[in-house]
């Protein structure tokens, strides 16, 4: 065999795998849901609940999808050489996550600058390094300080600065039951931490 065809014999192999996985965890998370159902007293037999645990399995992995991501993938190639010295500020970034205590969601806005070094990344790159964190079983400090962590090992910029603002399930349905309570974190790295003057830029810009 040539080989192109031992590659391509590896790729069939490696992402036959890859869906022999998916299908087994898929099944497992079926099954836990069907239990899961019937301690709380259902019927899964019934016409409503028929589909639920496969729906719901599915579902589940694809919220917690970001365990098989990363972010040196996300990007891609994305990164670019510019001689720009000035903040960058992408605002108002979707977040969707599950709170790893109760696994209710927990949702609200990201806003995230840098001042370059030398080098950019494709905007929409920062929304999925959102994505790969927060698609994930999360608390919201450790979500906001793994998206500044990332961007600023990805594009080693003179600064970094996360700000998130989430609504907690865990608070609303559950527990206190606060409707209208949110929960602001925010990471400082590299100039943002230092200088107080930027800082407040960054702040200001995001809450505008």
């Amino acid at each position: 065999m040539s080989r192109s065809g031992h590659e391509d014999l590896d790729v069939f192999t490696e992402e036959h795998d890859q869906q022999g996985e998916q299908r087994s965890s898929s099944v497992c998370l079926e099954e836990a849901y069907s239990c899961i159902l019937h301690q709380l007293g259902e019927d899964v037999e019934r016409e409503g609940l028929l589909k639920t645990p496969l729906r719901a399995a599915k579902a589940m992995q694809f919220l917690t999808k970001g365990y098989k991501e990363s972010v040196h993938d996300v990007l891609n190639d994305a990164i670019f050489d510019e001689n720009h010295e000035e903040m960058v500020l992408v605002r108002d970034i979707e977040l969707f996550s599950l709170c790893e205590h109760h696994l209710v969601p927990f949702f609200g806005k990201v806003h995230i600058a840098y001042i370059p070094n030398k080098k950019v990344v494709g905007l929409s790159k920062l929304a999925r390094i959102v994505e790969v964190f927060s698609r994930r079983l999360q608390v919201q400090e450790r979500l906001t300080s793994q998206i500044a962590e990332a961007v600023a090992e990805a594009l080693e910029p003179a600064g970094v600065a996360v700000l998130v603002q989430a609504a907690h399930m865990c608070m609303v349905m559950r527990g206190v039951q606060k409707i209208n309570a949110s929960t602001v974190t925010s990471a400082m790295l590299g100039r943002f931490n230092h200088e107080p003057r930027l800082r407040r830029e960054a702040l200001a810009l995001a809450n505008n």
